[in-house]
């Protein structure tokens, strides 16, 4: 089977600004990246799989696929256990954030023959790493958030999904921030308040 992107560069345009610049293949190995080591360890390997065999090469959904994999993936409105209407955004927006948090502490770095190298640009001030750090983790922590939408989703409707088998060890497992090592981590220890960076200063003419 050759691989399945379940998003696009397009699909975060509904989310963030991505630079024009960003060739579709680098950004396209850290969706594999978000899709292989964050939604599979979530969903287990058995259910990811099963969902990537509902899907088209290009990322859409069969014609045949169960209407419950079409809710998964796309959203849905439904009840909960409860009687309350829900609003489910479907698997998207954490995939999207996964990515997003990969890109950003991957991107700011390049492999010479003398080792790796942080990124320097002529028409722009490159920010501290640290403060790299804080935004990938931004966006790891947003990725969560809808993730625990999606866990909810399924504890909803668990009727409809078998292969579902919640596990907190998995679900802690996602939950820290940036995987970046060998930072001040004292840095992390307040919230992140500037959300206005643009990432067109990590992504242009890349």
């Amino acid at each position: 089977m050759n691989q399945i992107y379940l998003i696009n560069q397009t699909t975060f345009l509904q989310f963030e600004d991505i630079s024009i610049n960003v060739k579709p293949g680098r950004i396209q190995s850290f969706i594999k990246k978000a899709q292989e080591l964050d939604l599979k360890l979530f969903l287990s390997h058995e259910f990811y799989y099963d969902l990537i065999t509902q899907c088209n090469e290009d990322g859409s959904l069969k014609s045949e696929a169960p209407m419950q994999y079409v809710k998964l993936l796309n959203g849905c409105e439904y009840n909960n256990q409860k009687g309350q209407l829900i609003i489910y955004d479907g698997l998207t927006p954490s995939l999207v954030y996964f990515t997003l948090s990969r890109f950003i502490e991957n991107d700011a770095i390049r492999y010479t023959s003398s080792g790796p190298v942080l990124k320097n640009h002529d028409n722009a001030q490159n920010l501290a790493y640290a403060d790299i750090v804080k935004m990938a983790q931004q966006y790891r922590s947003i990725a969560n958030a809808h993730l625990n939408d999606v866990e909810r989703f399924l504890y909803d409707n668990v009727a409809d999904y078998p292969l579902w088998n919640y596990s907190n060890r998995i679900k802690t497992s996602l939950q820290p921030g940036s995987r970046i090592r060998a930072v001040d981590r004292t840095m992390l220890n307040y919230p992140f308040e500037d959300q206005n960076y643009n990432l067109n200063y990590l992504t242009d003419g890349y």
